[in-house]
């Protein structure tokens, strides 16, 4: 097999020949991996493409704070960066990713815009609150909650899950967003925007993610129910749904033999940038989705539809 990357269009073209029948498809990268979860974006090769150049900001969440977990690097760096250009003020919280964090926040003051960093664990009920009460104390408001970090571990079998991974998949991923939720809900008034993480493997079943994808199944419930609770208050809960995006999460969760392979069963037949899915967080952020509640947008290449 060989690799032959096109950095004009940012994919890789992988070549594999077996007999007489040869397999290509772009991908995002070669193979790599991390022993860290949720993983570097500065180790990562190529890096992630976060920001479009092209895209311009019209103001349209112009003096919103916004919180975005995992804010640092991966989608929820692509979206910090969306929400800046649109006029926001963001505030990063991550668990211990520092370089990442640091370069976010450098890369958003050169930009002019404002951002805080908030570091700790979500999983920790008191962390969460002190998430809100910083941002209060700064800024006076919270107006869009992006539930966006999350942790996940390949194994080829359910006997292979521990419980202790089991026990940590799902206090990142569900415990550290319902505790964050109801620490900032009190502060969230009409016209206010939650976004929660879903995953596209939640709606195909990927085999290998079985805690995730437990996980990211129950994201889908809780972001209907909160909808519906909070419809006639008027503020929107939605979730997005990504397919395979380049973050860092993917080496630091597969095997390096899968990373050429990600994204190759979409329609599209790639995996995609963060970028591509900062459009989407300003969408269900701004007040151009307005009547738009409830939903899960999937946004996957064609991987999963309907």
């Amino acid at each position: 097999m060989n690799y032959d990357y096109n950095f004009g269009n940012n994919y890789y073209k992988y070549f594999d020949t077996k007999g007489v029948k040869s397999t290509i498809y772009n991908i995002l990268a070669p193979e790599q991996e991390q022993n860290v979860q949720p993983g570097m974006e500065y180790l990562m090769k190529p890096l992630p493409i976060f920001d479009n150049p092209n895209y311009k900001g019209s103001g349209k969440l112009k003096d919103k704070v916004a919180i975005i977990t995992g804010g640092d690097s991966g989608l929820g760096r692509a979206c910090s960066i969306a929400f800046v250009k649109e006029g926001a003020k963001v505030v990063i919280v991550y668990l211990n990713e520092d370089k990442d964090a640091k370069d976010t926040k450098e890369y958003i003051e050169k930009m002019g815009g404002e951002c805080s960093l908030i570091k700790g664990d979500i999983t920790e009920h008191n962390f969460c609150k002190k998430i809100v009460s910083d941002t209060i104390n700064k800024y006076g408001k919270i107006d869009v909650l992006v539930n966006n970090a999350g942790v996940q571990y390949q194994q080829d079998t359910l006997e292979n899950i521990t419980d202790e991974q089991f026990d940590w998949t799902m206090k990142v991923n569900i415990y550290g967003m319902f505790y964050l939720t109801k620490e900032a809900l009190p502060y969230l008034k009409s016209g206010s925007s939650i976004i929660n993480l879903s995953s596209v493997t939640t709606f195909y079943g990927e085999p290998q993610l079985i805690d995730y994808v437990t996980t990211k199944g129950g994201i889908v419930g809780f972001t209907r129910a909160l909808a519906r609770n909070l419809a006639l208050k008027n503020i929107r809960v939605n979730a997005i749904a990504p397919g395979y995006f380049w973050t860092p999460l993917q080496p630091a969760c597969w095997v390096k033999e899968k990373i050429p392979s990600l994204g190759a069963d979409a329609a599209m037949a790639r995996g995609a940038m963060p970028y591509e899915l900062a459009p989407t967080f300003v969408y269900l952020a701004s007040n151009d989705s307005s009547y738009v509640t409830g939903q899960v947008f999937h946004v996957n290449g064609g991987e999963v539809m309907g």
